[in-house]
């Protein structure tokens, strides 16, 4: 990942950023950081960027041009070096992608910029609040560019022609926007694949799930006349887990009451969720993971948003008619029937951006009315067993051969070639590609010990999607019938189950050989489907 700083005092970020975790990932190539100073592009003879403001008032303003020249210099940058790797998918070495970056020329167009493809953000109070789900979306992607303003701010008409995103760290005004950019980099980076040394670390801290962290206990047993809780040393998993979810609703409610007030809501439609949970276990875990937004409640209806993949789960278990299309305003200027019993308002359909699981098949002429075609029926498939899976006789889970050779791993950008077209990601064949870099994707390799050195095939992959389920499951032919399949899918499970989470997968209506497969895993059907359905313009 590629974090671009625009800032009149580029030493600030480069030294701010160059210790602890950030620091180590930037030796390692993890990420890489570009500072862009933007008095470089201040063609006088003082290098000034600032003047007074038009109409008065007090302090000085950062003028259009210095800015929107810095913009353009890191937009043909990270085009280039986009060019540079169009069609490898290999890892990146962003060592000869910095020595890229200063031999590029600045020949954009004023609509390259104004459309370019990498987030700029803009770091102002006035701008969104920054969290831990912001953080996430940002750590999506391959760029990000923050513009740090300094003095009373910048010229309003470069902002429009190129920011994506106004960003607030909070409700205080600093001196300029370099200390907040530090605080999101340092916040984005800790979930990039590779900067963390612990996986589960990053999913576990403050702020997941709408509670605060437990507290947390170090040698010696006691200190100061203060003991660790008994609990923490009786190696009992189960009530550990207990005692640090108690200790963070007590910690959340006594400390962050605006978390607190989200968690109980979110709490109560779990309960709620819970009555049949085999149908609903996708919205379930979407809440025990920390991910779900409500975007409506009413009357035992909900419409949830994870706030990672940004896909929509809708629910209304009684036979009522939504109350979605009860948010449709009164407006004479439309025909009335825009606004029939089949009318759901587009500020609700506007919220569903990247498709929407329903869970009651008699929705689904509803949102085919407003604007949604199904995609697949899956029946949900759950394992309820919170005991791990046997791995005898099908992998070893310290990584070494088994007899047969093979191994099963996490697969890294090393192996995204061979990866990737077993799984072909439907409307979006890069998709693998990301999951495989967030990694969330898994593979079982035979090695040949027939040359001096093991040579690794790839006979299969799977993986957990980006809203929680277990799929992508694909073995070549050559090696079916092997056991591969099971032996995948205890890996992927048991990853699952160690993360505390409740493995689960969606079976396309009609796939026999899954269904079968996961009759002999002992998993559990919900006993009608669900609907994927996307936007007929996504």
């Amino acid at each position: 990942m590629r974090f671009h700083v625009l800032t009149l005092f580029p030493q600030m970020i480069e030294q701010g950023l160059s210790e602890s975790i950030t620091g180590r990932a930037l030796k390692q190539n993890i990420i890489s950081l570009n500072t862009v100073n933007i008095r470089d592009f201040a063609h006088n003879k003082h290098n000034k960027v600032d003047d007074y403001t038009y109409g008065g008032g007090a302090g000085m303003l950062m003028q259009a041009e210095p800015v929107y020249q810095a913009v353009r210099s890191v937009v043909s940058q990270i085009n280039k070096c986009n060019q540079v790797h169009s069609g490898d998918n290999s890892e990146k070495n962003i060592a000869d992608e910095n020595i890229l970056y200063e031999n590029t020329s600045y020949k954009n167009t004023a609509e390259e910029i104004k459309n370019h493809n990498a987030r700029l953000i803009y770091v102002t109070p006035q701008g969104s609040v920054f969290n831990q789900q912001m953080a996430a979306e940002f750590a999506k992607c391959d760029d990000l560019i923050f513009l740090c303003g300094h003095y009373e701010g910048i010229d309003e008409r470069v902002l429009e022609e190129t920011v994506t995103d106004y960003v607030s760290i909070g409700d205080y005004v600093l001196t300029g926007g370099e200390l907040p950019s530090m605080v999101m980099i340092d916040a984005i980076s800790r979930l990039v694949p590779g900067v963390l040394h612990n996986d589960i670390s990053a999913e576990t801290e403050s702020f997941h799930g709408n509670l605060l962290e437990y507290p947390q206990y170090s040698r010696p047993v006691e200190w100061h006349d203060k003991k660790v809780p008994d609990v923490l040393m009786s190696g009992n998993q189960k009530k550990i887990n207990a005692w640090r979810l108690e200790k963070s609703i007590e910690r959340t409610k006594e400390r962050r009451p605006d978390l607190y007030a989200g968690f109980k809501r979110l709490d109560k439609c779990r309960e709620f969720l819970m009555k049949n949970k085999l149908l609903h276990i996708d919205m379930i875990e979407l809440i025990n993971r920390g991910c779900a937004e409500i975007l409506f409640e009413a009357d035992g209806e909900y419409l949830l948003r994870d706030m990672v993949s940004k896909v929509c789960f809708h629910t209304r278990p009684d036979e009522g008619v939504s109350k979605l299309i009860d948010l449709a305003p009164e407006d004479d200027t439309k025909s009335v029937d825009k606004y029939s019993s089949q009318h759901i308002p587009e500020t609700v359909t506007d919220q569903i951006t990247n498709g929407i699981v329903l869970h009651q098949q008699r929705y689904v002429e509803l949102f085919k009315a407003n604007g949604f075609n199904e995609t697949v029926e899956c029946r949900q498939a759950v394992y309820t067993n919170k005991e791990k899976l046997s791995v005898s006789g099908l992998y070893r889970p310290d990584g070494k051969p088994m007899p047969n050779g093979l191994t099963i791993r996490k697969l890294d950008a090393a192996d995204i070639q061979e990866a990737a077209p077993m799984y072909p990601g439907f409307d979006n064949p890069d998709y693998i590609i990301e999951r495989i870099e967030a990694g969330a994707v898994y593979g079982a390799f035979f090695g040949d010990n027939t040359a001096n050195d093991t040579i690794n095939t790839l006979a299969g992959i799977i993986g957990i999607h980006e809203e929680g389920s277990i799929g992508m499951l694909y073995v070549k032919p050559q090696y079916r019938h092997r056991k591969l399949a099971t032996a995948l899918e205890t890996y992927a499970f048991n990853r699952a189950l160690e993360n505390g989470w409740i493995p689960y997968g969606q079976i396309i209506v009609g796939n026999e050989a899954s269904m079968k497969l996961q009759e002999s895993m002992g998993l559990h059907f919900s006993k009608s489907s669900v609907y994927w359905m996307t936007k007929n313009n996504a």
